[in-house]
């Protein structure tokens, strides 16, 4: 069987949509808060080896908007620190099908059923 979790947190409107669509899909999922359930530094270096750190960036939330001018010289290695020190850095929802990272963000569903089915 399958396994799709789901990384976001619940207020995320983007989270939000994407759940709806995986419904609406019949597509099973679990869940994952990074808020209450923060994936480790393994997870996350895994996720960018596999996305990249710059898809993964969150550029539109206050956490990004509060980091100084250094991050645009990060190597991957410092976004994997950064990320683990605070989730909301990363772009949400991350989707993982059998333990890899397949796509970030919602901004093509079709690209994501692909990779999910």
């Amino acid at each position: 069987m399958t396994s799709i979790q789901v990384y976001g947190i619940p207020t995320c409107g983007t989270c939000k949509k994407a759940l709806q669509w995986l419904d609406a899909q019949a597509i099973s999922y679990e869940f994952i808060n990074t808020k209450e359930q923060p994936p480790s530094p393994d997870q996350i270096a895994s996720w960018v080896k596999i996305l990249g750190d710059r898809p993964m960036r969150n550029t539109s939330g206050q956490s990004y908007r509060a980091l100084d001018e250094s991050k645009d010289t990060w190597n991957e290695a410092e976004w994997v620190t950064a990320f683990s020190d605070d989730v909301m850095l990363i772009k949400r929802p991350i989707f993982v099908k059998d333990g890899m990272a397949i796509a970030v963000g919602f901004r093509d569903p079709a690209k994501i059923k692909e990779r999910l089915a």
